[in-house]
Parts: C-alpha cells; sequence; structure tokens
C-alpha cells in the first residue's frame, strides 16, 4: 500500500494545521475575537480530517503503518498544542491539560507495551471522549470572555464531562489490558 493516499495526505494537513491553530490561538494578546475564531475554524477542521482520514482509510483500504504511527501521533500533537495553548493563556487551568495529557499519553504507552500480545481497539468510550475533548476543547478556543456567562458554564460542563471520560476510559484501558495479558497464553 502506498504512504501517499488521501487518508495520510489528512493526516499530514492536520500535523500542519497544529502550528497555524497556535499562530492564530497566539494572536495579539491570544484574546482577540477574530483571532481566536480562527483558530476554533482551525480547529474544527483538523478534528474533521480526523474523523474522515481514518473512515477513507478503513473504507477504502488506505490502512498503511504509517498512517496507524502519524494518526495518533497527529491527534495528541492537535489536542496537546490546544490544551497547552489554552493553558499558557490563562483559559484552562493547568491541572485539566495534565490529567488529559497524561492519561493520551499513558495510553499510548500502554497501547505500545501490549502490542506484541494484539492492538487495544478503540472502545466506544474511548470515541466517545475524543468528541466530547473536541468539543469542550473547541468551545474553550472560541472567545468565550466576549460572551454571556452561560457559555462558560456550558463549556465548563462539557470540559467536566470529557474529564470524567478522560479518566474513566484511561482506567477502562489499563483494566483490559491487565485482563488480556492474562487471558492470553504466555507460550510456554
Amino acid at each position: 500500500m502506498r504512504v501517499a493516499n488521501v487518508a495520510n495526505l489528512l493526516t499530514g494537513l492536520r500535523l500542519v494545521l497544529v502550528p497555524i491553530l497556535l499562530l492564530f490561538l497566539f494572536a495579539g494578546d491570544g484574546h482577540e475575537n477574530a483571532s481566536r475564531i480562527a483558530a476554533f475554524v482551525i480547529f474544527a477542521v483538523a478534528v474533521i480530517t480526523d474523523r474522515l482520514d481514518g473512515s477513507l482509510a478503513r473504507t477504502y483500504g488506505m490502512v498503511t503503518e504509517f498512517g496507524k504511527l502519524a494518526d495518533p501521533i497527529a491527534d495528541k500533537m492537535l489536542v496537546g498544542a490546544a490544551l497547552v495553548g489554552l493553558s499558557m493563556l490563562g483559559d484552562l487551568p493547568w491541572w485539566v491539560t495534565v490529567v488529559i495529557l497524561l492519561r493520551e499519553i499513558g495510553v499510548t504507552l500502554l497501547r505500545f507495551a501490549v502490542l506484541r500480545r494484539g492492538v487495544i481497539p478503540a472502545s466506544r468510550g474511548g470515541k466517545l471522549k475524543t468528541l466530547v475533548q473536541a468539543i469542550a476543547i473547541g468551545m474553550f478556543i472560541l472567545p468565550l470572555h466576549s460572551w454571556p456567562d452561560q457559555w462558560l458554564t456550558v463549556a465548563w460542563v462539557v470540559m467536566g464531562a470529557a474529564i470524567v471520560l478522560t479518566v474513566l476510559t484511561g482506567l477502562d484501558y489499563v483494566v483490559s489490558a491487565v485482563r488480556n495479558s492474562r487471558e492470553r497464553p504466555t507460550g510456554r
């Protein structure tokens, strides 16, 4: 399978969008409405490419080793850059960023650790976590400081749901990995 296919090009686009997102997020004082809306649009496009590239790869047989490696890296870079940027700007407490990033890095390391025994597929909860995280992060990228207080409350409710799903699905992946390691023979 060729590395240069539409799914991998979309993954590459997502990687390119990360620094562009940060440029708009930090434009001016980091709280200019037009720049924040542009950053939101860039983030939304990147999230859509994530959904689209995986679907295309599976549907049209475009799955490649490059894509399997680059796609999760692009996802982590996008989410990580947005969270760290928001925390640097004071729009999101650092503890939120740390909790989410520790889970993301931990699950990635766990997947690599058990790779020889098999792949840990994304669970339904993990997919829901990804969606809720994207919505929550997107809401915080928007210039909420200039919106009515109710919008900030809604953003925090969604972020709270994302944090709960992040922790629960992280624990679920650990339990699944332990269970799978006990069920599989060691090859004696």
